[in-house]
């Protein structure tokens, strides 16, 4: 084992940020053996579309060392798999958190010093003009330095690849390899060179969104339009303000003026997700002193949205799923009828309620793993048959409009929202219209705070240890299906191997269980997140009525509790209900 001492001396001949040096050397001088080896002895792991940690120094941290190295393997890997890496370059943009320029400047010298073209934003962008710009450039890579929701002292480095896509396996194994064979820092400066274009915002991009909303004379009379906008001290306000403007909608947007800005500390709220409880509360306070009845919503890099009304006095906060449902009607009714080679794409933990509408409406649904990394190459592999991929969600407030970005698009997705509301009038109630003619989808996510890998692995196998193959009854009800993502076994299929991918380095199993006299079933997943020390449930109960819907998913969420996760080691966070 590396000792400690050993591991601080490698940092100091690798760094020269004097701010990361210091930190190393204050802790050194206290010696503060624990946090120094939870700095130093691990190296931050490259996966889930690059990277996002926590800032500060060492290894295991965001810092200008970590960035450097990061984009040197990148570099390399670009350069020895695709051959016009060198003129077709890299498209590099950063948000407003701390660090965000200084990180896309340290990159933007690494690639320039490979001999890679480098098209830099020169100002603030949200994510999705990365994959915009990758695609309209035909750029053989873009990197989006950007901590997204996450709290304040985080931040990342997402990757996509010449497909406009966030990266997905192999190639995350293979950059991250190619990572470990380029740790020696060859250059360190934030100057740019002659290879380093300052870019701006593509007009093109706002025409895509334009497009996207098809002004086809669906819009009622009478159904004006009004809104609170909180881009929740990140970098939306700017492409909202541009798209109220083209699309006519002007004066129809009252901004939360203290979350205007983009604020690094993200001072008004505690976390900057709009999923989070509170995170609404200035917009709701501004709606309700002002005398406005809906909210729409980005996080920090606006790639998700969200939105809330206020219906009879009460405030309605839609999930995920529930603006899927009513952007997914919304582009279903510009379809033509019957084709099946519409396609739209969801998650499989998001609601079924999609495939519900696609086969009352004859359209057709394809299931992928979580995440726009899968939503994104799947929706590009369909394409290339010559089937029509129209839109993407999953769950946690992220939709994907093909013909803008293959990735989530939290602007997108506001403005097409937005302009839907001009012929819904009220989304809530158009959300209720959708569960009369397609029934109700009650769902209940809960997380529960896992201390470790190790202890969500033991929860993981206590489940697998009980009767074989699977559980035959849960909370009561039989077990129609059981399908076990991590070991590679679908009790529906004949042979037993699933459809979806299979990694046995993740966790996640899903279960169908039969209806009850009162709902028609119910379908939960628990996995482990990939991101967060979690495990997540996502369990949603069918009913043709509202309340059996919800007592069903309450009845197995109460159950599942009490019987798998009663573990003192597991902290629960549960997580707002719809229906």
């Amino acid at each position: 084992m590396v000792h400690v001492a050993d591991l601080v001396q490698e940092w100091m001949r690798l760094d020269q940020d004097q701010i990361t040096r210091s930190e190393i050397e204050a802790l050194s001088a206290e010696n503060n053996v624990a946090e120094l080896e939870e700095r130093l002895s691990m190296r931050l792991s490259f996966g889930t579309a690059g990277l996002r940690a926590r800032m500060g120094a060492g290894f295991a941290r965001l810092n200008s060392l970590t960035i450097i190295q990061t984009s040197q393997g990148l570099a390399e890997y670009l350069l020895s798999n695709f051959p016009n890496t060198s003129t077709a370059g890299v498209v590099i943009g950063y948000d407003a958190r701390h660090n965000s320029k200084k990180f896309a400047q340290l990159a933007a010298s690494v690639f320039e010093s490979k001999g890679i073209t480098v098209w830099l934003y020169k100002d603030l962008v949200h994510t999705p003009l990365i994959p915009y710009a990758v695609k309209k450039r035909a750029a053989a890579a873009g990197i989006m330095v950007t901590g997204s929701h996450n709290p304040a002292q985080d931040n990342g480095y997402k990757v996509y690849l010449f497909n406009g896509c966030q990266i997905n396996s192999p190639h995350d194994a293979l950059i991250a390899a190619s990572i470990l064979r380029n740790l020696e820092p060859k250059v360190w400066r934030l100057d740019g060179g002659p290879l380093r274009n300052l870019i701006s915002v593509d007009r093109g991009y706002y025409d895509s969104i334009f497009q996207q909303l098809r002004f086809d004379g669906g819009v009622a009379p009478g159904h004006s339009v009004s809104f609170v906008y909180t881009p929740m001290h990140g970098v939306g306000l700017a492409h909202m303000t541009t798209m109220v403007h083209k699309t006519g909608l002007d004066g129809t947007m009252k901004v939360v003026e203290l979350q205007a800005e983009p604020d690094p500390e993200f001072s008004t709220v505690r976390y900057p997700n709009p999923e989070e409880d509170g995170a609404l509360d200035l917009a709701k306070k501004t709606a309700d002193d002002e005398g406005y009845s809906l909210i729409l919503a980005n996080d920090p890099d606006a790639d998700r949205f969200a939105a809330a009304e206020k219906v009879d006095g009460v405030w309605h906060q839609f999930s995920g799923d529930q603006v899927g449902i009513l952007l997914a009607h919304r582009i279903f009714t510009q379809l033509s009828p019957g084709d099946e080679d519409d396609i739209m794409l969801t998650t499989a933990v998001s609601s079924q309620m999609l495939s519900s509408m696609a086969q009352a409406e004859g359209f057709t649904v394809r299931e992928t793993l979580t995440g726009f990394k899968w939503l994104g190459t799947i929706a590009k592999d369909l394409e290339r048959k010559g089937k029509n991929v129209h839109f993407a969600y999953e769950e946690a407030l992220g939709y994907m409009f093909p013909e803008v970005v293959h990735d989530k698009d939290g602007i997108a997705a506001a403005m097409v929202f937005i302009w839907a509301c001009r012929a819904w009038g009220s989304p809530w109630g158009k959300l209720q219209e959708l569960y009369q003619r397609y029934g109700y989808f009650a769902t209940r996510n809960t997380y529960w705070r896992s201390p470790s890998v190790q202890q969500t692995q033991t929860v993981f196998q206590r489940l697998r240890d009980g009767e074989q193959p699977f559980p035959s009854r849960i909370c009561q009800r039989r077990v129609k299906r059981w399908r076990d993502l991590t070991t590679g076994y679908d009790s529906a299929k004949e042979d037993h191997v699933p459809d979806l991918p299979v990694s046995a380095s993740s966790q996640m199993i899903t279960a169908w269980l039969e209806g009850s006299n009162t709902d028609d079933g119910i379908r939960f997943t628990v996995r482990a997140s990939g991101t967060e020390p979690k495990i997540k449930i996502y369990l949603e109960c069918r009913s043709r009525e509202k309340e059996s819907a919800s007592d069903g998913a309450m009845e197995v969420l109460g159950w599942l509790k009490r019987e798998w996760f009663n573990d003192r080691e597991l902290q629960i966070e549960e997580k707002f209900a719809n229906v």
